[in-house]
């Protein structure tokens, strides 16, 4: 009797079990439709996952990566996900080096890279742009137009997800943020329909996506603005990270970013250290939008003296490709971000050394942790941004023109996986550490207390509140659509990503 009950018991599980088995995506999308499957080892599998920028995402597993062609196609996988319980990401160009971010194991992968399209209509001045794209990829096809659209600064980067992080970029100082520009998106909700959004058709929806991350559905194309452009002057400036060197590269952000005279110039401030900090230098990325610079605009940067320039006039395509060259491969790679006010000029140089060298005491910490590479980058956020981004429709951010800001972002690169609890904490305490810098520095009197600090979605690690630190309006908001397009949580529940608290 014992042995017939157990039986029965073994033999309904069974029964119970291979239902899910047989219904998970990946078989059912093979079995229900055309759409293209890379499958466990294949070779377009390992293609695919190869192009991550954090080896930790990589040693993800999923259990296929389905490849649409179509928002159709897309709008068939999300129908069936809904049979099902499985987690699943979806993964544009896979910058995002936050686990389960853009990547996932024992689920299926979507891949937007056969979302490819850049459609440039002369008439309107605009592009239809693909998730699928990388940025240099944009900027290659359009460059024989005379046109280009706001983009990332290093040319790897994927579309998809930048755009909704907000995306900032060498042109934000002249038409704000990279969402400023998205004229309309097409889009996959969670109950499979389709919608396309604009500043007239579903605005909310369309608001909400301008840094509203992975919470909405999936875009499947984007209509961008588009803006005439010829040659630009950009490349890199390197420095030594003498103490010298370093209080006057602070002390030229500062003033870069307080008198931003002219809107056609872009930087991104950067150091780095490694090699168990035998390596410590300054790297700048600068962009001027015109063959030349005039007189005037980076001379301060210029005058400290770098130890190699490789600034000239070049097409934008080429600056966007040249940039790749700051992409590490093969190291796990980790990201965070800090938004403090721009200090004054009589308290700036105490107050950025400050925050440079709470990264510098932080990082020391984890020094000899093997392939170890330290960054930090001071990346001007002056009034006009907001002012432009605001003339646009606005976003998620919704940055004031009360206060000029720097916004912080911190990197840490390093060989093995085995190390990432300890660089976790690391980097909690770094992005931390600057806030409390900050902090300190309001109650004294020496920053503004009254003032909004939000969080760079795209540059944020995945502790950190980012839906916490924007306005409670904007807050609001993103609930509120949630609500309507995702009432039963599909992506809450089933991807990973930064989360709307409910």
């Amino acid at each position: 009797m014992t042995r017939s009950i157990l039986t029965k018991v073994v033999l309904g599980a069974a029964a119970l079990v291979a239902p899910v088995v047989a219904q998970s995506t990946c078989d059912t999308v093979e079995n229900r439709t055309s759409i293209s499957i890379s499958n466990y080892l294949s070779i377009d599998y390992t293609e695919e996952q190869s192009h991550y920028w954090s080896t930790s995402c990589t040693d993800l597993k999923p259990s296929c990566i389905l490849e649409p062609s179509t928002t159709e196609e897309v709008a068939a996988i999300v129908s069936i996900l809904r049979e099902n319980n499985e987690t699943f990401a979806i993964k544009s160009g896979g910058h995002n080096p936050n686990n389960y971010f853009a990547s996932v194991d024992g689920g299926p992968l979507i891949s937007t890279k056969n979302l490819n399209e850049v459609i440039f209509d002369a008439a309107s001045e605009t592009v239809r742009v693909g998730p699928g794209n990388r940025w240099d990829e944009v900027g290659e096809q359009l460059d024989a137009t005379g046109y280009t659209v706001v983009g990332g600064r290093i040319g790897n980067v994927g579309v998809g997800g930048y755009l909704l992080g907000n995306g900032l970029s060498f042109m934000s100082t002249e038409y704000g943020w990279a969402a400023n520009s998205i004229i309309e998106a097409t889009v996959v909700l969670a109950n499979a329909s389709i919608v396309t959004v604009s500043s007239t058709s579903h605005h909310d929806l369309w608001l909400a996506l301008r840094g509203g991350g992975n919470n909405f559905g999936i875009v499947t194309s984007y209509l961008l603005q588009a803006y005439p452009q010829g040659d630009i002057w950009g490349g890199n400036l390197e420095f030594d990270a003498t103490p010298e060197n370093t209080a006057a590269l602070l002390t030229a952000v500062r003033n870069f970013t307080e008198n931003y005279s002219d809107g056609k110039a872009g930087i991104i401030m950067t150091a780095e250290r490694t090699l168990s900090t035998l390596l410590d230098i300054w790297i700048l990325f600068l962009y001027y939008n015109g063959p030349e610079p005039p007189q005037g605009v980076f001379d301060e940067f210029l005058a400290i003296g770098p130890t190699i320039n490789s600034c000239k006039t070049q097409r934008y395509a080429d600056l966007l490709s040249g940039n790749n060259w700051a992409v590490l491969t093969g190291n796990v790679y980790t990201i965070g971000t800090e938004t403090i006010p721009l200090p004054g000029p009589e308290d700036g140089p105490e107050i950025m050394q400050s925050v440079y060298d709470l990264w510098v005491n932080v990082s020391d910490t984890v020094k000899f942790v093997p392939g170890l590479i330290a960054s930090i980058a001071f990346q001007p956020m002056p009034k006009e941004v907001a002012r432009l981004a605001r003339s646009k429709g606005g976003d998620l951010l919704d940055l004031d023109d009360d206060i000029d800001r720097i916004v912080v972002e911190l990197d840490y690169s390093f060989l093995f996986n085995s190390d990432y609890d300890q660089i976790d904490l690391t980097m909690r305490a770094t992005y931390d550490g600057i806030a409390d810098v900050v902090k300190g520095y309001q109650q004294t009197g020496q920053l503004p207390s009254d003032v909004y600090l939000p969080l760079f979605l795209n540059d944020g690690f995945y502790p950190q509140d980012y839906f916490g630190r924007l306005r409670p309006e904007k807050l609001q908001l993103a609930q509120k659509v949630q609500a309507e397009v995702d009432p039963d949580g599909f992506w809450k529940e089933r991807t990973g990503g930064f989360k709307i608290p409910s």
